[in-house]
């Protein structure tokens, strides 16, 4: 088994930067033997779910960890910096590794990326030597690479400065919590900063740990690597690079920061194998246990004298009247049904949020849609009012919403106006509390067209116009199907193939585009989904805010895993037509229709629209 670990490791969620599809990362710390790895992804938690997942499925102990940018002083002070200036020079945040010892130091780490963003965000989330002392405990650090506090200043010839900085990281997070980070990608200024590393070690007993700041998998994967950071920088691979000329593009000075096993490591640290040694006694103290499928739910505010079970039954009791001329023993059986699953699942609070909202909707003259997916199958649902179709009369089937042998939680997607929805979330912020709600982020990908079109345009020289023309031509051989891979297209496409074959310059930008396919290209906001949680939502995931609008880091799926309630807010253009056009005929008309009250099987609307008269 090998006796080293990267701790200093990025995936695909560090957006076009990092290369390592985490099935394959983890796939290949099985091959080496490793007993763990760590995520380190730059600034943010956004994979850290879906690799803790796959690490146990591999039995390899998952090391939840981010680098997060440090800001020069506080994290509120934003000042501009030079147009175009990437560098890491002018004064910008400093990198700094954390990795969680236990779930203490876990939700820190959550806290702190998500701070980075509410409070610290300026063209990156940052934190600063506030935050990072008051949410230090169970973090272990490490100094980070040459774009560290540390480095920095040993590069500028300020040894008291890194001597200072590295002893006040060690009295924060304590004397076995902080390690000086050596790095060795044949880079000269890493030898030089090495030096002073071992001599801070020696005079300050912080231990040394080697890492590699993985970025790709393999070795020959570092053209893979650059061409994403020519997409992320929309530059093309031919241009200059920064150590060549100060205006060039971002580009990483070697090909090695690639899955080193212990004896490539051990090559580059002949004279400090315990600073390989060490990264295996780290992954050792780092024990982080996430629970999945415990559901955290919001207590929703009952009037005095109710719970939430006896409060929704009040409500289904007074809905059923408002439903029901007579009330039958069939309605009667159908809502105790229900009320023993609901119940027994513990969901009467998740009824009664949604019948709040929706409530509170059609009160403040927002409409809302009728109802749709599984929930059609709720007689409770049907009396509160949270949609619209009886399921007597249409005999819908319960279990298809909610079961007493699945786990999954009930699921309602509510349809508002297209123009009103943000009023209903802020009308769920102040009922919850803001710091409780948040919506949630989803993830862009590199499609097979897109794929092909990016690589080919950043893959050729910038003025060689050839490049849009290339990728376009292998693009409109490729089927339209928005599921299709490129590996599929090649069998569908008996003109892709042949093109393939013929062509080397077309089989590089394919081949290097199939690299690149269905990685993670950039974050963006749900359009509907939306979370409710029990307390602030930074206690169960880590927050972002984009435009102004704060999200989960995490997507769908690991939300709903890590047991938050999850709701779909959907804004519908069609029901802002229909709420326009209600209006207009009142005004008109002096008529105020009830479009409900309109019978489905309404003969004049069907001959309408049997003539194709859909126009009036």
């Amino acid at each position: 088994m090998s006796k080293f670990v990267h701790l200093h490791l990025h995936t695909e969620y560090s957006l076009l930067d990092g290369a390592c599809r985490i099935n394959d990362l983890v796939k290949k710390a099985k091959q080496l033997g490793m007993p763990a790895i760590a995520i380190t992804d730059h600034g943010n938690m956004h994979g850290y779910v879906d690799f803790y997942k796959a690490c146990k499925a591999a039995d390899i102990k998952p090391i939840i960890g981010c680098e997060v940018y440090v800001a020069p002083g506080s994290r509120f002070i934003k000042k501009s910096r030079k147009k175009n200036d990437n560098s890491e020079t002018y004064g910008g945040p400093a990198h700094l590794v954390l990795l969680a010892e236990n779930n203490t130091g876990y939700k820190n780490i959550m806290k702190l990326c998500s701070l980075g963003y509410t409070e610290g965000f300026y063209y990156k989330p940052r934190v600063d030597h506030e935050i990072l002392e008051k949410y230090s405990e169970g973090i272990i650090v490490l100094s980070a690479c040459l774009g560290g506090e540390i480095p920095r200043a040993l590069m500028s010839k300020k040894y008291d400065e890194a001597k200072k900085v590295a002893l006040w990281y060690q009295n924060v997070f304590g004397k076995n919590n902080y390690f000086l980070e050596i790095q060795d990608h044949g880079i000269a200024a890493q030898k030089d900063v090495n030096e002073g590393l071992y001599k801070l070690s020696v005079e300050t007993g912080i231990p040394l740990v080697a890492t590699n700041d993985t970025h790709y998998i393999e070795k020959e994967d570092s053209l893979f690597h650059d061409l994403l950071l020519c997409i992320q920088t929309k530059r093309s691979i031919f241009e200059p690079s920064r150590d060549e000329n100060p205006s060039g593009r971002m580009k990483f000075p070697s090909d090695e920061f690639w899955f080193k096993d212990y004896d490539d490591m051990a090559k580059l640290f002949p004279n400090h194998l315990e600073a390989l040694d060490i990264t295996e006694k780290i992954a050792e103290r780092c024990n982080v246990e996430i629970e999945f499928g415990n559901y955290h739910l919001p207590k929703f505010p009952c009037p005095e004298g109710y719970n939430e079970q006896t409060y929704l039954r009040q409500l289904v009791n007074e809905g059923l009247k408002q439903r029901y001329p007579e009330i039958t023993q069939e309605v009667l059986d159908r809502v105790e049904t229900e009320f023993a699953v609901i119940e027994k699942k513990g969901f009467s609070g998740y009824f009664l949020i949604v019948w709040d909202f929706i409530n509170w909707s059609r009160n403040n003259g927002i409409r809302v849609g009728p109802g749709r997916g599984s929930v059609a199958g709720s007689i409770i649902a049907f009396a509160l009012g949270i949609m619209e179709i009886d399921p007597l009369k249409y005999n819908t089937l319960f279990e298809r919403f909610l079961d007493f042998n699945r786990p999954d939680p009930p699921d309602i997607d509510v349809d508002f106006l297209d123009n009103r929805r943000d009023e209903v979330i802020e009308y769920v912020k102040e009922k919850y509390g803001a710091d409780r709600v948040a919506q949630i982020a989803t993830f862009g990908t590199f499609g097979a067209k897109g794929s092909v079109k990016d690589v080919a345009r950043y893959l050729l020289p910038k003025e060689d116009k050839m490049n849009l023309v290339m990728g376009d031509k292998i693009a409109e051989l490729i089927p339209e199907n928005p599921k299709i891979t490129l590996q599929k297209a090649l069998e569908e496409s008996p003109d892709l193939m042949a093109l393939y074959k013929s062509d080397p310059q077309v089989r590089k930008i394919y081949d290097l585009a199939r690299k690149i396919e269905g990685l993670a290209r950039h974050s963006s906001v749900h359009a509907a989904a939306v979370v409710i949680a029990p307390e602030t939502v930074t206690n169960y995931a880590p927050v972002l805010v984009k435009n102004g609008i704060v999200s989960t880091q995490l997507s769908k799926n690991p939300v709903e895993s890590l047991g938050l309630l999850k709701m779909d807010f959907l804004g519908l253009r069609t029901l802002t037509i229909i709420s326009d056009t209600l209006e207009n005929i009142k005004m008109d008309t002096g008529e105020d229709l009830d479009i409900d009250a309109i019978p489905l099987d309404d003969r004049k609307s069907y001959e309408m629209l049997g003539e194709g008269d859909t126009s009036r």
